[in-house]
């Protein structure tokens, strides 16, 4: 075969392995800067095992994106030769957008490169169908971007509940509010939200979403094995180990919304009496509130912000949810055995009482390793710009066509 034909047929291989270490180079080198900064570049060498040249290279490229800069006071090693010049996040340069599509209203806000939230929005639903919704969601996003003029947007990240396809972009059915496109078509989510808004959109289900946000940015940082349990109007799960969140075929892993549970007597929506989501979710948590008198609102942060101001039934109807959440994580941890546990739900966030009871329930020999939620005050905002900070984080370079 001629040279040239050979190097024709050959060159696309090592083109794309050169591409792919490129990018776990700049990846490995922001999450460090993330989780260590200000951080020498010769620590970063030495955390992520990549040559001192390489480091050099890669923090030319990422502060070239304007994702890192160099910290504004120099250090001395011992205090002789040249001082050190750390590396820090550039948190101050760019936002994200966040997406969270909840069964009541869409939370949409504006993130930093750490995860936190200078500004957000709670949209009423004023429609129920994905095309209203989204159509408002784009609005809001439209709104936030206009009040930080000087922080240009990186992307969009959406984060809902039921089956969410990450990978096509799509949410193929959350039952709840009705998302499914008539007569069986997925709802296009990155498609409508890319053409509205202009940017990036990735798509995720809410629990790996947060899965995503506790690794990288939350107390679950460096666990090696983290479960995350999410308990609202919807309740699902998500599993990450080794840095790498399961999805299954088609991101259906987690729905475990319709697992039975002994003893259950609540009717769910499948026809079936004591499913998971049935028996725990917050429409069963607030109906039993009406019941009992202490709220005749819908909004489950009322029963909260009773057992906080001392309303006994209040604490109690929290505390009992927890303890039957706690069952549930029980069940995940006798099959998942994570190293972390990480649960989402109104009581175990604001009532300490619950986490205690929570954990009990799941089993005290483990309850070092069940937690609240890294984020108690801004979760849905969290949620949904997680979904992009994770793929900024696995691909800073895909922030420029220059990195592609």
């Amino acid at each position: 075969m001629p040279r040239s034909a050979a190097s024709t047929l050959a060159s696309p291989v090592p083109r794309a392995a050169g591409r792919d270490r490129r990018r776990a180079g700049a990846s490995s080198v922001l999450r460090s800067v993330l989780e260590h900064g200000p951080v020498a570049r010769s620590t970063v060498a030495r955390l992520t095992g990549l040559s001192p040249a390489s480091v050099t290279e890669h923090c030319a490229r990422l502060a070239g994106l304007g994702l890192i800069r160099e910290s504004p006071a120099p250090r001395r090693s011992g205090g002789v030769g040249r001082p050190h010049v750390p590396l820090e996040l550039d948190d101050a340069r760019f936002v994200v957008g966040g997406v969270h599509g909840a069964v009541p209203y869409t939370t949409v806000a504006l993130l930093d490169l750490r995860g936190r939230v200078p500004a957000r929005r709670e949209l009423k639903h004023e429609r129920t169908d994905p095309a209203g919704a989204l159509a408002r969601a784009a609005e809001g996003l439209g709104a936030l971007f206009a009040e930080a003029p000087g922080r240009p947007p990186l992307g969009v990240g959406v984060a809902v509940g039921g089956w969410v396809d990450r990978a096509a972009g799509t949410v193929v059915e959350h039952e709840l509010p009705g998302w499914r496109e008539v007569p069986v078509r997925e709802v296009p989510v990155r498609e409508v939200l890319a053409a509205r808004t202009g940017l990036p959109v990735e798509v995720d289900g809410h629990a790996r979403a947060l899965v995503n946000g506790e690794r990288l940015l939350g107390r679950a940082r460096g666990s090696r094995s983290v479960l995350h349990l999410f308990v609202g109007h919807v309740v699902d799960a998500a599993f990450a180990t080794h840095d790498e969140v399961h999805h299954g075929p088609r991101s259906a892993t987690g729905a475990i919304a319709h697992l039975p549970v002994p003893g259950g007597t609540e009717p769910c929506p499948c026809g079936r009496t004591g499913c998971l989501q049935a028996e725990l979710g917050e429409r069963t948590l607030c109906r039993g509130a009406r019941v009992a008198g202490v709220t005749d609102s819908a909004d489950p942060m009322r029963v909260a912000a009773a057992a906080a101001a001392g309303d006994a039934v209040a604490r109690g109807l929290l505390v009992e949810r927890a303890r039957a959440t706690g069952r549930a994580a029980a069940l995940l941890l006798d099959v998942l055995n994570p190293e972390t546990v990480v649960v989402t739900e109104v009581g175990v966030i604001h009532v300490e009482e619950c986490l205690d009871a929570l954990r009990e329930a799941a089993g005290n020999s483990r309850s070092a390793a069940v937690l609240a939620t890294s984020f108690p005050d801004s979760v849905l905002a969290v949620a949904g710009g997680s979904v992009l900070l994770d793929a900024l984080f696995r691909d800073p370079l895909g922030a420029s066509p220059e990195g592609i």
